[in-house]
């Protein structure tokens, strides 16, 4: 069974989303190894210098990379990513086992998004569109997206 592991940055306070979450994660246990890992975020304040910004993104890559594991396909969440339909990463998802890819790491980035280091170390950039949601928001996306990309793999019609 394919290992998915979620690196996120921040912990997740809003109850709805981690209700959602739960049922989400509780449909992917017939699908694959759910893990998902809360890195610490960096705080900031508005009005944050572009350099300042970058320092903070820079302290918030240590502890993502700290997190990624050995012979993982990573997968970061960017907004300047390539945006593929559902059918399509579902496909992805499936060429990677077929490749040997056993281990797929999906990367959320803060509220200031992703420090290019992670950006860069990544196999693929994907963007879920070219609007901006609030980062907490996008782990409930994922989840349910991967579950949408499992059930196309395996040929079942998707129950919501």
């Amino acid at each position: 069974m394919v290992r998915v592991t979620i690196i996120a940055v921040g912990k997740l306070k809003e109850r709805y989303l981690v209700d959602g979450m739960a049922e989400y994660a509780k449909r992917l246990r017939s699908y694959c190894q759910l893990s998902i890992v809360e890195v610490k975020d960096e705080p900031f304040r508005d009005g944050y210098s572009q350099a300042q910004q970058d320092m903070v993104k820079a302290k918030e890559a240590e502890r993502i990379l700290r997190a990624i594991p050995e012979r993982s396909y990573v997968i970061a969440l960017d907004i300047q990513g390539q945006m593929e339909s559902s059918e399509a990463m579902a496909a992805v998802i499936d060429r990677l086992g077929v490749e040997g890819w056993n281990h797929i790491v999906f990367i959320i980035g803060g509220a200031l998004g992703l420090h290019a280091s992670v950006i860069d170390g990544a196999h693929l950039r994907l963007s879920f569109s070219p609007l901006t949601f609030p980062h907490q928001l996008m782990r409930l996306v994922l989840l349910e997206q991967l579950y949408r990309w499992f059930t196309i793999i395996r040929g079942e019609s998707y129950h919501h």
